[in-house]
């Protein structure tokens, strides 16, 4: 298990949704936004990367045919599971990207807040991925926190040089970009 993996972990053993995702207003408005920014009603096929507890990737999996969440927290991961155990096409899997990318074709792809955590080179490796397998006219989002962190780039930072790297192996068009004076949220289409 890597650091990053190991602060996850204790962070979900001591509290099972550290940043209240089922109770936050912040969160539930996020959530909303995120939906409606999507520019189909329906994906064949969802890939969520950092996928936490769920609580956003049961509203994914309810417009997907099939969901996959994944999530570098064991704990979390198993919480995830029994939240979505009603719906037999959603899975969840434990993780790290770039290296635990679980690969497969899809037609959505969410990122949401979880690329400051990565350093520059994950970043570009992880856009790599998202190119090769997102099909034709699939779509990615992008979300991140606009406040302070603690990690080597912002927000922001992590968000355009995701983008960047995306648009060096796919053609991207930009579908949605929305800015909230705490995050942004980016829906891209990859031709």
């Amino acid at each position: 298990m890597s650091d990053r993996a190991d602060v996850f972990e204790t962070l979900y053993r001591s509290n099972l949704d550290p940043w209240d995702y089922e109770t936050s207003g912040y969160e539930q408005d996020k959530y909303r936004m995120t939906l409606a920014a999507l520019p189909r009603e329906r994906y064949r096929s969802v890939v969520e990367i950092g996928c936490s507890i769920a609580v956003l990737g049961e509203k994914l999996a309810g417009r997907a045919d099939r969901y996959l969440g994944l999530d570098v927290s064991p704990t979390a991961v198993e919480a995830a599971s029994e939240r979505l155990a009603g719906l037999p096409w959603a899975t969840v899997v434990t993780g790290e990207v770039p290296d635990d990318w679980p690969d497969g074709s899809y037609d959505l792809v969410v990122l949401s807040e979880i690329l400051y955590f990565l350093s520059a080179p994950e970043i570009a490796d992880l856009a790599a991925l998202v190119a090769r397998d997102t099909a034709p006219g699939g779509d990615c989002m992008v979300v991140n926190w606009h406040g302070e962190t603690d990690t080597a780039l912002t927000g922001e930072e992590a968000g355009s040089l995701f983008l960047s790297e995306l648009g060096r192996h796919r053609t991207v068009r930009p579908k949605h970009d929305y800015q909230h004076p705490c995050y942004r949220l980016s829906v891209v289409r990859l031709d």
